[in-house]
């Protein structure tokens, strides 16, 4: 892929699930964002609900495990500081997936990847695609196709 990083909002449980679960989804995606071919956009809203996540019990990481998580994802992100968007966006049914959509709308993503149900429910309502992970990465291996 030729040119700039496709720019990507990722929501919390699809970094989740490519930082700690070993499924062949996960690991190309952390591949993608690894390897250039796309670039994550962050928020402290959206970094914050994924440390909040990192720290679940169920997890049983510790302090140290979460940090070096965050260095396979963090280093390879672009911080938008206080994301507002320009215009406006449908509503969600859940509010907390507010900050993923707003996101991607100020960082103009190409993209929002989610496996979300209240997410995926707007799919066609919004600037940017929003798609689940596996059709993310068959877009990217497509070329992205919108």
């Amino acid at each position: 892929m030729s040119g700039s990083p496709l720019r990507v909002v990722l929501d919390t449980n699809v970094v989740v699930s490519a930082l700690v679960l070993r499924s062949e989804v996960a690991r190309r995606l952390r591949a993608a964002w690894q390897g250039g071919a796309c670039m994550p956009l962050v928020s402290s809203a959206t970094v914050r609900e994924l440390l909040r996540v990192l720290a679940y019990p169920k997890f049983r990481l510790s302090a140290d495990d979460r940090q070096e998580l965050l260095a396979d994802y963090l280093p390879w992100t672009q911080s938008l500081r206080d994301p507002q968007p320009a215009l406006a966006l449908p509503k969600c049914r859940d509010p907390h997936d507010a900050i993923f959509l707003e996101l991607a709308a100020a960082g103009r993503a190409r993209f929002l990847v989610s496996g979300d149900h209240d997410l995926l429910a707007l799919v066609g309502k919004t600037p940017f695609a929003i798609v689940t992970p596996t059709d993310f990465l068959t877009r990217l291996g497509k070329g992205v196709e919108a």
